[in-house]
């Protein structure tokens, strides 16, 4: 006779509840704007915790900085550090916008977060990243965040531009020998001081290299408290602020995207104010500077009486690329010792 036995069924384990996290941003600095981030904290971290099948994972926001770059997103670049960790499983965000404005850091994100097994859900266009058409979706509409955030760059650039017409420069500039009171700069006589120096120095016939030396023996720091160098000096000699007048769209955003900044060199109108703030530096004296500024570049590394130069710098070329031969002495190498041993070098 047959037996039989009845096993009973082993427990089920809970599921395990999902570790959900939000992402929040704005990137504009304003009490408004401010305000509407703190509620965006205070409404996800509510949310996550009052469902019983998620954990709360916690939520990174961003404050007043764009969405066109990932990498200049510390919270945003926080919170994929701890996907990558395995301490995320969800990601919740206003919307595509919120999360990214750059169409292709916003695909390679959520493709490397799919790897992972991360679902990011933008609220706004109820999609979750994870469904079957989420990409073609998602590429759609960053396309079009994308292309919104341009268009809000042209109109900012379009304000600025109409500032400059006016002669009014774009926010309050930061310059080694002025201060702003207002909306006039200022002369710092301590500061002005050091910038006259440079502007002598140069007049002596000393070079850059030759202030830099001057300026690090005697302890004299930049106003960040960063010792001069070669470069700081170079943009006090070229800065015509220092004359009083003002030289405005001097560089310019070449795409609002990249945010890569290009010197004006003829592509954008440039405007040109007149007795704008008391001068550091006469007119004359500055526009000889400009002009020694040529020759010496001219002359090359033979107007540079600070370097260890020889007869010959110069007037070797490569009969490739055009450019001079230099002196290189090597202590590395080894030494011979010259013996004579029956008639013969050894």
């Amino acid at each position: 006779m047959k037996t039989v036995r009845r096993i009973s069924a082993g427990a089920k384990a809970p599921p395990k509840r999902k570790r959900v996290a939000a992402y929040a941003r704005v990137s504009m600095e304003s009490d408004r704007l401010a305000h509407s981030l703190s509620a965006q904290i205070s409404y996800y971290s509510g949310l996550i915790q009052k469902n019983p099948e998620w954990e709360f994972a916690g939520v990174y926001a961003d404050r007043f900085v764009s969405g066109t770059s990932a990498e200049r997103r510390a919270e945003f670049q926080r919170m994929l550090a701890d996907c990558e960790a395995g301490r995320i499983d969800i990601i919740l965000t206003k919307s595509i916008s919120r999360f990214a404005r750059n169409t292709v850091d916003l695909l390679k994100t959520v493709r490397r977060l799919k790897e992972l097994g991360i679902e990011v859900q933008f609220e706004k266009e109820s999609i979750r990243s994870l469904s079957g058409d989420s990409e073609l979706m998602l590429t759609l509409l960053a396309s079009f965040a994308q292309d919104e955030s341009r268009s809000i760059s042209e109109n900012v650039k379009w304000g600025t531009r109409k500032r400059f017409e006016q002669g009014m420069p774009n926010g309050k500039f930061r310059v080694y020998g002025y201060r702003w009171e207002g909306d006039e700069l200022v002369p710092v006589p301590e500061e002005a001081a050091i910038v006259k120096r440079i502007f002598q120095n140069f007049l002596d016939g000393k070079s850059r290299l030759d202030t830099e030396k001057e300026f690090a023996a005697e302890g004299i720091k930049t106003r960040n408290g960063c010792p001069w160098v070669d470069s700081n000096i170079g943009g006090v000699l070229t800065n015509i602020t220092y004359t009083g007048n003002l030289l405005l769209q001097k560089e310019f955003i070449e795409d609002p995207i990249t945010k890569k900044r290009r010197k004006n060199k003829g592509h954008l109108p440039q405007y040109y104010v007149e007795n704008n703030h008391e001068a550091i530096i006469d007119m004359k004296t500055f526009q000889f500077v400009q002009e020694e500024i040529a020759r010496r570049r001219e002359l090359g590394v033979l107007a540079n009486k600070s370097l260890n130069i020889t007869c010959f710098t110069g007037k070797i070329k490569c009969g490739l690329c055009g450019k001079s031969y230099m002196r290189n002495l090597r202590s590395n190498r080894p030494k011979f010792t010259t013996t004579y041993t029956d008639g013969y070098v050894t």
